[in-house]
């Protein structure tokens, strides 16, 4: 399909088609019909939260070449929200229409070997790690790298999900009974001063550009809550964005990146992993820059010039879990009587523990000041803080 594109730009008008039914899609949807453009979505479920603000909601398996093949036929141009695509699908849908970022960024990506072994290949710092496929293997690598240590599958982990702590060598048994016949990452568990993450995109044409430099802080596994600026030395923030650049740089990225980063407490600074899509750290760019994730990763897609990432003010974040829900329906209100913090609700149906359902996002003077309202707010709703 042609339509909408100008000397390889893809123009507003035309149909962008996301891989992928979450809230990074929902988000990707409502920025890029504020562009004027249209979205179809593609994902195995009905009624999600990318499908209930695109155009078109295509609901097929990732195995379904022919449904897949068909999708593209309607679009312009195909990015993802979710990165376990299988590579079959993606093959498919790139012989029809462009992928961005490309099937080769998200197979290094999508799984840790190689994202770990791309890592090493180009020079940069990651945590001392092993791939391993066997108990007798794991037992080893625990002895060579040490414990504690967190053991992660290879494949389709995130939010903490697959991740196993190791406190000696004898937990290998354990740990292999617990994750099948899979293979998987010990990774040496670092003596953390924070966890950082950078958000950038490269166009088209090469250009790159990063927000600043984000602080998350976990809970369970999950980001809990994000501030920006960064409270770290300007020379780390530094070797962060050139680090981030390198990357995308040596995958020839044409999209939203994200780089996941470790600060150990004697101030070095490590890869964790790469997410090649926008990223729940930088959902507070909705409402504190310029120009969001969301709407970058449409411009870098359509061939647009990429937007500026200065930040209105200093910002936080704080996700809403399915939690929140446990005592009923949280106090809305509540939390909108703090005029400085805006509500994101991703119009999931059925709260879980530990499931994203939205959050909430606070601009202040300051970083500290913006993480107390947005607590705050969210203490308001009721339930667990």
């Amino acid at each position: 399909m042609t339509a909408g594109r100008t000397a390889g730009i893809i123009a507003p008008g035309a149909v962008l088609g996301v891989l992928g039914g979450g809230q990074l899609g929902r988000m990707f949807t409502i920025a890029a019909r504020r562009m004027g453009y249209r979205v179809h979505t593609f994902s195995p479920d009905q009624d999600t939260p990318t499908g209930q603000v695109a155009d078109v909601e295509v609901t097929a398996s990732y195995d379904d070449l022919d449904a897949l093949r068909a999708f593209a036929r309607e679009v312009s141009v195909v990015t993802f929200e979710f990165e376990n695509v299988p590579s079959a699908a993606i093959g498919a849908v790139a012989a029809l229409v462009p992928v961005r970022p490309s099937g080769h960024a998200l197979h290094v990506t999508q799984q840790r070997t190689r994202e770990k072994a791309f890592l090493v290949e180009q020079g940069l710092p990651v945590t001392p790690s092993a791939s391993v496929s066997s108990t007798a293997s794991l037992q080893e690598a625990l002895q060579r790298i040490g414990t504690p240590a967190i053991v992660k599958t290879a494949a389709f982990g995130y939010d903490g999900k697959g991740q196993h702590l190791a406190t000696s060598p004898a937990d290998a048994s354990r740990i292999v009974a617990a994750v099948g016949d899979q293979e998987v990452v010990v990774e040496r568990l670092v003596s953390l001063q924070a966890e950082l993450s950078v958000i950038a995109a490269r166009g088209l044409d090469g250009t790159i550009v990063e927000y600043p430099l984000f602080e998350n802080r976990h809970r369970d596994h999950i980001l809990d809550l994000t501030t920006t600026p960064a409270a770290v030395p300007e020379a780390t923030a530094a070797a962060a964005r050139e680090i981030t650049r390198a990357i995308l740089v040596a995958l020839d990225y044409v999209g939203v990146l994200c780089v996941e980063f470790f600060l150990s407490t004697d101030g070095e600074l490590m890869v964790n992993e790469l997410a090649p899509r926008p990223h729940n750290s930088g959902h507070l760019t909705f409402d504190a820059a310029i120009t969001s994730q969301f709407e970058q990763q449409v411009r870098a897609v359509c061939g647009l010039p990429l937007g500026s990432t200065e930040l209105l003010r200093p910002a936080a974040m704080v996700n809403l879990l399915g939690d929140l829900w446990g005592e009923g329906e949280p106090n809305w209100a509540a939390a909108c009587r703090f005029p400085d913090v805006k509500l994101h609700l991703y119009g999931k149906a059925a709260p879980r523990p530990g499931r994203k359902m939205g959050h909430l996002t606070a601009l202040a003077p300051t970083p500290e000041a913006a993480a107390a309202h947005v607590r705050a707010a969210r203490r308001s709703l009721g339930g667990l803080e």
